[in-house]
């Protein structure tokens, strides 16, 4: 089955196909969805203009005239999977329920593209999308009670752990499935068979071990950050 960019591509660039349709003009948009198409099919060695070219039937320089050099498109990546998470998306009243949505749709869209976050996750977009989260997250932390200076110190915590954990996650997916395997049926394993007399408290966990989901840790640690930041809350007059 073609690829949406793939079908773009033969029918797209001077005359195309058998009706002759004109090809339509490349746009950022065009580009940065070719781009995730291939990281997530090939990873970031394809991250080049050549292939990201070749992927839409183009000419690799003219991919120039919308970003200025890899860099520039691999920023506009990071920000187009921030902009896929809010789709959709509006802040609830209840300052704890907008962070924890945000973030849960951060994660997810991050562990769809898992070549993707890897690189994405480490950058600053400076980016549209990127403003639109940060000012969200403020928003909702001025709404809690946060004065700007400790606003921003919560901002940097809470965040920083979603990209870590969001980071190491899709990590875990790009490895070979040989090696997601082996991990996974350690806790099963070689941990479930560890013994008591030198390792009591593995041995005593053991039968839990194996049963944590990754979504359920995920959300098990972001509701301590966030008990933590609602025990932090400046009271009134305090």
């Amino acid at each position: 089955m073609a690829s949406r960019t793939g079908k773009q591509a033969a029918t797209a660039g001077g005359k195309g196909g058998a009706a002759g349709r004109a090809r339509p003009s490349l746009s950022p948009r065009l580009i940065v969805e070719a781009c995730l198409e291939l990281l997530d099919a090939e990873g970031a060695d394809s991250l080049t203009f050549r292939r990201i070219g070749a992927q839409l039937g183009a000419d690799p320089t003219a991919l120039y005239r919308h970003f200025r050099n890899k860099d520039d498109l691999l920023l506009a990546v990071a920000d187009h999977l921030l902009e896929e998470s809010l789709e959709g998306f509006e802040p609830s009243g209840d300052w704890r329920e907008t962070l924890r949505t945000l973030f849960t749709r951060n994660r997810k869209v991050y562990l769809s593209h898992p070549r993707a976050a890897v690189l994405a996750t480490v950058r600053i977009t400076r980016r549209p999308a990127e403003m639109r989260v940060i000012e969200m997250i403020l928003a909702a932390l001025s709404d809690a009670g946060f004065p700007p200076d400790e606003a921003v110190l919560h901002y940097r915590a809470l965040v920083d752990f979603m990209l870590a954990w969001s980071c190491m996650e899709a990590t875990y997916l790009a490895l070979d499935p040989g090696a997601r395997h082996g991990d996974e049926s350690a806790w099963s394993g070689v941990y479930a068979a560890v013994s008591a007399a030198t390792h009591p408290h593995i041995a005593a966990a053991a039968p839990y071990l194996a049963s944590v989901e990754d979504d359920a840790n995920f959300h098990f640690a972001l509701d301590l950050m966030l008990d933590a930041i609602a025990a932090r809350v400046p009271t009134p007059g305090g």
